[in-house]
């Protein structure tokens, strides 16, 4: 144990757990929402027992991970249709796409919800309920699904198995404190649940990207980048992604003061 407290590890530590931090704010957004859909009395539990079964899985991904990466990095089919489509795709293109496909489907489908309603008071009647077992079972999936790039960035700084799993469960750890005050923010400003849909529309297509390029990176072979009617499927940078999150943080912000003074200045009327 003392042979890992080197400053090389212990800064490899500090920029995982940063890491793991960063990338898992999308995955919490995506808790708080999702809890919401089971009935009131086992939302808690739902967020605890979901978030304890995801970092547990998540170790054990990890330790797959790390036996089978050259596996995982192989491309399984390589498509050469000219003109329509062409590149590889393996294991990571798999999950990349029906992650992606997956958040964008939940993201719209909740979105069309929101402006269906008549008022916000009916936004969480029993029609969009669903079960404990059924928002657990969604959330240790979604997270199996983000944890994917989490875990191969991770493994890209160290192979120490021992911070890699420090990292994992210090994240699981936040989560846990987390949850529960991102969820209330939720429900007391409902305005910023559709801004976190947002969010995870900009995830999932994110996560589509990924899955363009992900036997590329992986096999350092740029004709691998899947190109369809000729135009490479990018990701987009997570720079980029971070940026974007911010601008609607703060026309969002900004939207609510300048509504705020509109209400005041009609009442003083």
């Amino acid at each position: 144990m003392i042979d890992l407290l080197t400053i090389e590890n212990i800064g490899s530590l500090l920029i995982l757990i940063f890491l793991q931090a960063v990338l898992g704010f999308d995955n919490l957004l995506y808790i708080s929402i999702e809890s919401q859909r089971a009935p009131q009395h086992t939302q808690k539990r739902v967020r605890f027992w979901g978030i304890i079964i995801a970092v547990a899985l998540r170790v054990i991904l990890l330790f797959v991970m790390i036996h089978l990466i050259e596996k995982l990095k192989t491309p399984f089919h390589v498509f050469k249709i000219e003109g329509i489509i062409e590149g590889g795709i393996n294991f990571a293109s798999i999950i990349f796409l029906f992650g992606g496909i997956f958040i964008i489907y939940t993201a719209v489908k909740e979105i069309n919800h929101l402006l269906s309603k008549e008022h916000l008071g009916v936004s969480n009647n029993e029609k969009n309920k669903k079960s404990a077992f059924q928002v657990v079972l969604l959330i240790v999936f979604m997270n199996l699904i983000f944890s994917f790039d989490s875990i191969l960035s991770a493994i890209a700084i160290t192979e120490v198995l021992t911070l890699l799993i420090i990292a994992i469960i210090t994240s699981g750890v936040a989560m846990l404190v987390l949850a529960d005050k991102v969820t209330e923010f939720l429900e007391r400003n409902r305005m910023y649940e559709v801004l976190g849909l947002f969010i995870l529309l900009i995830v999932g297509i994110v996560l589509l990207g990924e899955s363009g390029t992900a036997a590329a990176h992986a096999m350092h072979d740029r004709t691998l980048q899947i190109r369809i009617f000729d135009y490479p499927l990018i990701p987009m940078s997570k720079s980029t992604f971070y940026f974007s999150v911010i601008v609607l943080f703060l026309v969002e912000i900004i939207q609510t003061q300048y509504q705020r003074r509109l209400n005041t200045k009609h009442k003083n009327k």
